[in-house]
């Protein structure tokens, strides 16, 4: 039953697909620009950002201990966990656009687009190694995907075999 119903391209799924993406969508932009429990509130006139690879990166784990483990946590793998549903979602929404350079890059883009805000409206940092770690999780999402779709699509195909041969036999 769920097998059929994901292997089904249908309008109702492709508008479920959509829904559930917008969502996502608005729980990402608030947590990366409105969420006050991260310190998104606008806390100054001056710009920060990070243009250096690694640099975050490096400091949250040298200092690791100082910034606790929660916090290390949250920015290393909160920005890998948090793209996860973008790379995953994508593809089931656009079937014609379901590569991995495309998924990975439309990663990239919103990861930009949402850095940019920060950095616009002041309450972040436009970080590199931010984009860097989100668009690992986008590349982590798609391959989560894709494993789904092959493993869908297997078992679709061991359907169609079975229920033809029970035809033949008939």
């Amino acid at each position: 039953m769920i097998v059929r119903f994901l292997k089904k391209e249908s309008k109702t799924k492709k508008l479920m697909g959509a829904l559930l993406f917008t969502a996502y969508l608005l729980v990402l932009l608030y947590f990366t620009v409105f969420s006050e429990s991260l310190g998104r509130t606008g806390s100054g006139s001056e710009l920060r950002y990070n243009l250096v690879l690694f640099t975050e990166i490096r400091r949250f784990w040298i200092y690791r201990e100082q910034l606790g483990m929660w916090a290390f946590f949250l920015n290393i793998f909160g920005n890998i966990i948090a793209f996860i549903p973008c790379g995953f979602l994508l593809p089931s929404i656009f079937e014609d656009r379901r590569g991995l350079i495309e998924n990975v890059f439309a990663g990239f883009m919103i990861s930009f687009i949402i850095e940019c805000t920060q950095l616009v409206f002041r309450v972040g940092s436009f970080d590199v190694d931010d984009m860097l770690l989100n668009t690992s999780g986008a590349a982590i999402g798609y391959l989560c995907w894709a494993a789904v779709y092959v493993y869908v699509n297997r078992k679709y195909q061991e359907r169609k075999v079975m229920i033809r041969e029970i035809e033949l036999e008939d």
